[in-house]
């Protein structure tokens, strides 16, 4: 099977958020269970060529790819991914993409990645290699399949090529004035009134979502919860229309990078098996943030993005409660202004309970998943979410809010017990309030004061298969589910 994936971003090349982390994971993966698979993606002025290593392409040459009936030019470089043997397609175009980030709020950012999107297309044309599978990701490339399908149906040699639509965040969608469509050189019937028309607005995920053949999103609760207007910013509508052909599959973790027996970041390793040096994690930890070390004492790890959507909203509404509590906190992360100060005063206030850490470490949020005792995590909504699937894998105890990829991770361990499975490996909850947060955190620290029952807890997370093998599997049904599609 040929999987083409194609994406605005890409770990370790260019970064924003978990979409990076999917297409810099998934095609290892794909490749390892005898998948040829290749990804095309930008470059953006901020890759570093020497680095990574990235050639021309020179039997290719120039392509002069049309935008808005102008040609603009485009060079093609190369690179493996590292440690693995896929090939990354860098589409340079520096009209483009040579502005010093990945994305922009300038008027051209439509023709940004309808550039990308007929680039990827006429770079195949030029490679003649017609994937099985088009791989299609967010808003950026939420027009390939219609430019297939389309501007591009007289090349015959993309006749059974399917697409898969990733969408990894529907809060953004693409949306432009109907000036985009001259842009793309597209029919007026995908205007005002068409089938890219969207509450008076061009929309390039409309386009992904209308003409793929399988769409999915990063977990099966959140594939639930969009189809609702509560989550789905409006493109409920569309997804409805398509329920039968959209499906969530929940994303993996690396877990060469996140693993306790071999994290390069953690002073001591330790399994679900020997648990006794997360202990010394922990005293190592406190000692770094200099907090009291009491292994009674539990500590709650907090890394993120300091935002409402995260759920610190709910915190800060039970910030006096929670700081009753008889636990010790570690904080690491960046955001909004007053969720910043809220850590920081009660840091400089609370300083035997509390450290704040504004910013991002990379060393750091290794060791407070792995010294930490429990991590909290009550977001409003989360379409994966990734560091509770962290926190699992480290036997520290997730507290979440019971929405999208937490809702299909975390299994409360009381909601468990009372149903009798026996998987419970963390603590929920349903309501957005301080006080449904305040009572979790509490029932938390209550099984903590019970050892054999919190071992139980910590051991449940550590022996579910997170890995991106199993989620690669589930992609290569979609796979496929799309080509038996394609080709009816």
């Amino acid at each position: 099977m040929n999987v083409a994936i194609v994406a605005s971003e890409c770990a370790p090349y260019a970064k924003t958020g978990g979409l990076a982390d999917v297409v810099g994971a998934l095609p290892k993966y794909l490749s390892a269970l005898g998948v040829d698979v290749k990804i095309f993606l930008p470059k953006y002025d901020t890759i570093d060529e020497k680095k990574f290593g990235l050639k021309y392409l020179d039997s290719i040459g120039e392509l002069n790819v049309r935008v808005g009936g102008f040609p603009r030019s485009v060079q093609v470089l190369t690179a493996l991914l590292p440690n693995s043997n896929v090939t990354v397609y860098f589409i340079d175009c520096r009209e483009y993409y040579h502005r010093g980030k990945i994305y922009t709020e300038n008027w051209d950012e439509d023709e940004r990645f309808i550039l990308l999107n007929k680039a990827v297309i006429e770079l195949c044309q030029k490679l003649q290699w017609a994937p099985d599978v088009f791989h299609c990701n967010d808003w950026q490339t939420g027009l390939m399949p219609v430019f297939v399908k389309d501007s591009y149906s007289w090349d015959r040699m993309f006749d059974h090529s399917a697409f898969l639509y990733s969408i990894h965040n529907i809060g953004y969608q693409g949306r432009f004035s109907f000036d985009t469509l001259a842009k793309a050189e597209l029919g007026q019937h995908y205007g005002y009134g068409g089938a890219l028309d969207f509450q008076n607005s061009f929309c390039m995920m409309k386009g992904g979502i209308l003409f793929s053949e399988v769409i999915n999103t990063v977990s099966e609760t959140y594939a639930q919860e969009v189809l609702t207007p509560q989550y789905g910013s409006g493109m409920e509508e569309f997804l409805l229309i398509r329920q039968n052909d959209f499906v969530g599959v929940l994303n993996g973790i690396d877990i060469e990078d996140w693993n306790p027996s071999l994290d390069k970041h953690i002073p001591f390793h330790f399994s679900a098996n020997d648990l006794a040096n997360k202990k010394k994690n922990k005293q190592f930890l406190l000692e770094k943030t200099s907090l009291k070390f009491d292994e009674k004492i539990p500590v709650i790890g907090i890394i993120s993005r300091l935002v409402a959507q995260k759920g610190f909203d709910l915190i800060a509404d039970a910030i006096s409660d929670l700081m009753e509590l008889d636990a010790q906190w570690v904080i690491l992360g960046s955001g909004e202004e007053k969720f910043e100060h809220l850590f920081t005063a009660m840091s400089s206030t609370l300083p035997d309970k509390c450290w704040t850490y504004l910013g991002f470490n990379n060393d750091l949020a290794h060791l407070i998943e792995a010294g930490a005792d429990m991590f909290l995590m009550p977001s409003h909504y989360e379409p994966c979410g990734l560091n509770q699937m962290y926190s699992l894998q480290y036997g520290t105890v997730p507290i979440v809010r019971k929405t999208g990829g937490l809702a299909d991770t975390v299994h409360d361990w009381h909601e468990a017990q009372h149903l009798g499975t026996g998987n419970g490996n963390g603590f929920s909850f349903y309501d957005a309030t301080g006080n449904a947060l305040f009572s979790t955190v509490k029932r938390a620290i209550d099984s903590f004061n019970i050892p054999d029952e919190w071992r139980t807890i910590q051991q449940n997370g550590m022996k579910m298969d997170l890995s991106w093998e199993h989620s690669a599997k589930e992609y290569i049904k979609l796979y496929e589910r799309a080509i038996v599609q394609r080709r009816k």
